[in-house]
């Protein structure tokens, strides 16, 4: 008899409440990694996830075969897979942490009425997220929250979240594997190459997959102790060199490392220290994290503007060209075009300078729609945090389509990125061919005398592109049309709305 564990985010051992319910009853642990096609066609995954996925997968192998076990990777849809499986493995109990984004919560169900038509027990847990997110709703008297002060209130009412259960450091004997099973090689986590990625033409490894690195890193934070009570989010540096912040979120994203363990390392960081507080912090990073989560789960078509009830209907008009400017960092704009090769390099950039990037396609500049920047080959892609309830939130507060409704507030793509970084090393270290200009120009090199663009071997409109649009005109253009668009209501698709949407279908 057999209990096979389903890991698809939660890829750890630690704080994994569906991990140890597995091993209750004393059967042979099969844990399970289904390599679905669906995710193979249908979602968008860059070369640095696909790397940072890799290594998730065999540090998780890894830390299970030191417990006398093994990650069990499986190709093939879910039904396919465990319709073979609970006949083969004659499989008593199955265990998974819950997924609530839309295709999982379909999935699971289809897997669960599946199993019970086999006889077999299932057991899920919550364990990705602080709260059951239900329960968060329940609270709120069957109410979505939809602002973070909403969100504050309801979970002080509802305490601390569970504290993090016990790490699996070891199996009971009748949980370990025997026999062939315990080696046969295709079972083995997936290769870069089986993936379809060229090892070798990715940029140099910055932040390694996987539960031993995530735990390393939280260790190397929390030891910081001073940094971590001091820590404000806006007051972080977007162009450092090196990271200003503790870029956690792709373990987090992964289940490498769990949420409620970071939550409880800073509370004790913070006893009897004086620290910042929500939504600034540390801890408020995390509950931001929750928010979305929330209303994500509890949300019709959260990443689509249409048919998404939390959605302002904003008339953006699609420009293939500005995309692929903006996509591929050749705006004209140094500090944009930075962050953008940065993200495409390295798969990681600060938030705020996601703010700005994002506020420029959208609202500030080029007026395109928000699912263009969080979706096509970009956020989605690149990202190696790339979350679907973060992504499309994120997405939306930025370009003022909800949660928040300060439109007027355009970030600069000049002046911000001067505020941190006013020599311009940030844009040189990303933007080579831009090294040699003076700091008087790095931010507006279009500005420089000829003879100053010749001594720093980079001609603009030839070698650097000039601004693809002017901001100043395009912010007062833009800030009439959010003005429009706010009067006409946040849930009613205006005419020029429409005709957009036409359009949109029609390409």
């Amino acid at each position: 008899m057999a209990t096979i564990h389903w890991f698809r985010k939660g890829l750890r051992l630690h704080d994994n409440p569906a991990l140890l319910a597995a091993i209750k009853e004393n059967h042979e642990l099969r844990p399970l990694y289904i390599l679905d096609p669906w995710f193979m066609t249908n979602s968008r995954v860059g070369v640095n996830r696909w790397r940072f996925f890799t290594q998730s997968l065999d540090d998780l192998d890894n830390n299970l075969r030191g417990l006398g076990s093994r990650l069990f990777v499986i190709r093939g849809t879910p039904e396919e897979v465990f319709l073979n499986l609970f006949k083969d493995w004659d499989v008593q109990r199955l265990t998974w942490e819950v997924d609530t984004e839309p295709y999982a919560c379909s999935r699971d169900e289809k897997i669960e009425k599946l199993a019970r038509s086999h006889n077999i027990e299932v057991v899920c847990q919550v364990g990705h997220t602080l709260y059951n997110t239900e329960q968060i709703i329940k609270a709120n008297l069957g109410k979505t929250p939809l602002t973070y002060q909403s969100m504050q209130a309801l979970v002080s009412k509802l305490g601390h979240p569970p504290k993090p259960v016990d790490t699996l450091v070891s199996l009971p004997r009748g949980c370990r594997l025997q026999g062939e099973i315990a080696t046969d090689s295709k079972f083995d986590p997936p290769t870069l190459a089986e993936l379809g990625v060229d090892e070798g033409s990715i940029e140099p490894c910055l932040y390694v997959g996987g539960e031993t690195e995530a735990l390393k890193r939280l260790d190397k934070y929390m030891e910081r102790k001073t940094w971590v009570c001091r820590f404000e989010k806006p007051k972080t540096s977007p162009n450092s060199l090196q990271p200003s912040t503790t870029v956690l979120s792709p373990y987090l994203k992964f289940g490498c490392l769990s949420c409620r363990t970071m939550y409880f390392r800073l509370l004790e960081v913070y006893k009897n220290n004086s620290h910042t507080n929500p939504p600034v912090s540390l801890l408020g990073q995390l509950l931001w994290r929750e928010f979305f989560y929330t209303v994500a789960a509890a949300t019709p078509n959260f990443d689509h503007m249409e048919g998404n009830p939390v959605c302002r209907q904003i008339p953006w008009i699609r420009d293939d060209k500005l995309l692929r400017a903006w996509e591929y960092g050749k705006t004209g704009y140094p500090f944009i075009d930075a962050v953008m090769t940065q993200l495409r390099k390295e798969g990681w950039i600060h938030h705020l300078a996601r703010h700005v990037v994002a506020c420029f396609l959208t609202r500030g500049d080029l007026w395109q729609p928000w699912e263009d920047g969080m979706k096509v080959n970009v956020f989605e892609e690149l990202l190696l945090d790339a979350d679907w309830s973060l992504n499309a939130g994120n997405w939306m507060w930025l370009s003022a389509s909800a949660f928040f409704h300060q439109y007027f507030r355009v970030y600069s793509p000049i002046a911000f990125g001067k505020q941190t970084d006013k020599h311009g090393d940030y844009i040189r270290k990303y933007l080579p061919q831009l090294c040699k200009y003076p700091e008087s120009y790095i931010y507006e090199p279009w500005k420089a005398p000829l003879s100053v663009q010749k001594a720093a071997g980079c001609i603009i409109g030839q070698d650097y592109p000039r601004p693809i649009v002017d901001h100043d005109i395009a912010r007062k253009h833009n800030l009439q049309r959010m003005s429009k668009a706010f009067a006409a209501g946040k849930n009613k698709t205006s005419p020029s709305s429409k005709e957009s949407a036409k359009k949109r279908t029609k390409k």
